[in-house]
């Protein structure tokens, strides 16, 4: 057991009226835009998925906010602090690539068999029991994750604002609640561009005062030479075979674990992301939303990055029993050291606005999985349009009460991204291989979803809880173990989707068409309009371009 998630208590904030005065602003800002989102909500597919009505750039910002929530603000920083220059993993091969597939591959299958969500996408291709279960499992992980968000915006409050946590998590989750229960998901989706900018305020000053402290990228990689190794400063130093590094990872475990199987699993299953480019007003839209969201992406390594690098050289000992601080206190300390005030209250503002992003990106993608995937098709069914948009107004308020309890669990983890990857690894990968084997193999009969999902799910557990946790195979850390659990998850999910193929029927070619791959079905392709072949507008020519990118980003981390 690791040691709590507390923040330090010596990190209070200096705070004045001016900070408060922001915050209170942001605050009113958010509710103002769940009213004027209100209007717009009639139907049951205006109030889950904003009509199908949403222009590329909003739902491609709404992608990238969605994901800057704690994994991206304390977990990453955390995991610089760490783990040094092997987080620009987590996001050139942990992300880039998927985010691509996503937008060029996948999202023609969801967007063209018009399902509201992903667990909907097995049902069309397998049955109702492998429609059932994720359900149930993407539900379960939605409310997991929504708590890990809303545990650690209020542990941040307490440390650097000295409000009681209970407050923060009041206030926090009101606010939530209200925005989405008035506009439902246009409202999330318009909240989470606004939130995008006031991350983005909030990391810029960080980075950059903090390098200004160190003596530059210089006298960061330099210090940090000194006191941690070579290695901590490059990506792939010291990750061959056999070979020690920080991140008790070596390459083939990074790119397979990683690269493939966690990356492709979060981006391309988490409904949490996936609901943003649903949301686009059409095809075309839907596959530019990832493709908008792999630039910034690509360079959001570095404001995150570099503060837990210079919270590693400020306080040498940071997350051992001595500093004093955790590692998930790297942002909070540097905003205490390095910010002043109404810079710092657009700090505070924007670790606030990350937090409520996260929170209301899984709240939003669990009150539309419970209502259209399990309480509309397993309990209430055929009832009028305006039942289930009252229903999804109710569950999302039962959402946030869950959020508020599963919040606790979060507390064992030190680094809060190794406690997400393990949710990760239990519940995106296995059904990241069914959605694989079933789009690219017709022979994958309609039982073997279900038992995929199951085989992957209960594999990836066991590697964990019992193989890792016990000490049967030694592996050197959380995030190696996650990765191992990643890839012994997929493997065993592939393998009993093969295996239960074998002896069950396939379903039949005509109700395949559209969801295996070369069966498109007429009118899931959508010719460009007129005028719109502009290069940014062509999705294969923006999604390898952020991946080339990513590549050349690399240059100056691998030597």
């Amino acid at each position: 057991m690791q040691t709590p998630t507390y923040l330090a208590a010596e990190l209070r904030l200096p705070t004045n009226g001016l900070d408060y005065t922001i915050l209170g602003i942001y605050f009113a800002v958010v509710l103002g835009i769940g009213f004027a989102a209100r209007r717009s909500v009639k139907t049951s597919l205006d109030f889950f998925l904003s009509g199908r009505s949403l222009p590329a750039w909003i739902t491609g910002l709404a992608f990238i906010s969605a994901n800057l929530a704690a994994t991206e603000i304390l977990g990453m920083a955390a995991n610089s602090a760490q783990y040094g220059a092997y987080t620009v993993h987590w996001y050139w091969i942990g992300a880039i690539p998927a985010m691509v597939f996503l937008g060029l591959v996948m999202m023609p299958f969801y967007y063209g068999s018009k399902v509201r969500s992903v667990p909907e996408f097995l049902l069309l291709r397998f049955d109702r029991g492998a429609h059932l279960l994720s359900s149930i499992l993407f539900a379960f992980a939605a409310i997991l994750i929504a708590g890990v968000n809303l545990y650690a915006l209020a542990i941040v409050v307490e440390a650097l604002l000295g409000w009681p946590q209970w407050v923060a998590i009041v206030v926090a989750g009101f606010f939530v609640l209200a925005y989405i229960t008035l506009g439902g998901l246009s409202s999330a989706i318009y909240n989470e561009v606004l939130q995008f900018f006031v991350i983005l305020a909030a990391l810029i000053p960080i980075t950059v005062l903090g390098l200004k402290k160190v003596g530059g990228w210089g006298g960061l990689t330099d210090k940090l030479t000194a006191t941690h190794g070579h290695n901590f400063v490059t990506a792939w130093g010291g990750t061959g075979i056999g070979h020690a590094n920080p991140l008790g990872a070596n390459w083939l475990t990074i790119v397979l674990g990683l690269g493939f199987v966690l990356s492709f699993g979060y981006w391309t299953t988490n409904f949490a992301e996936v609901q943003r480019a649903l949301s686009a007003r059409n095809l075309s839209a839907a596959q530019r939303t990832p493709l908008i969201a792999a630039y910034p992406k690509i360079f959001i390594v570095f404001l995150v990055m570099i503060p837990g690098l210079v919270a590693a050289v400020l306080v040498p000992k940071i997350g051992t029993p001595g500093s004093g601080l955790q590692y998930n206190d790297s942002i909070p300390y540097l905003m205490q050291e390095l910010l002043p005030n109404g810079v710092l209250g657009i700090a505070v503002t924007g670790l606030l606005a990350a937090f409520m992003a996260g929170m209301a990106a899984n709240v939003s993608s669990f009150n539309t999985v419970f209502t259209n995937d399990i309480w509309s098709k397993y309990v209430v069914r055929h009832r009028e349009d305006e039942y289930y948009v009252k229903f999804g107004r109710l569950i999302t308020a039962i959402g946030v009460v869950a959020s508020i309890g599963t919040a606790f669990l979060a507390s064992s983890f030190s680094n809060i991204m190794s406690y997400l990857q393990t949710l990760f690894s239990f519940f995106n990968v296995p059904m990241f291989v069914v959605f694989v084997v079933g789009m690219f193999w017709k022979r994958a009969s309609a039982k073997s979803g279900f038992w995929g999902l199951l085989g992957g799910t209960v594999t990836a557990m066991i590697n964990y809880f019992v193989i890792y946790k016990h000490g049967i195979i030694g592996i050197p850390s959380d995030q190696g173990a996650n990765f191992v659990s990643a890839i012994a998850g997929f493997v065993a999910g592939a393998v009993v989707m093969v295996a239960v193929s074998l002896f069950t029927a396939s379903k039949p070619e005509e109700d395949l068409q559209g969801l295996v791959y070369g069966t498109t079905s007429p009118g899931m392709a959508e010719p460009p309009a007129a005028g719109d072949d502009a290069w940014y507008r062509r999705p294969a020519l923006l999604g390898w371009g952020s991946v080339v990118l990513a590549a050349a980003c690399y240059v100056p981390f691998s030597l």
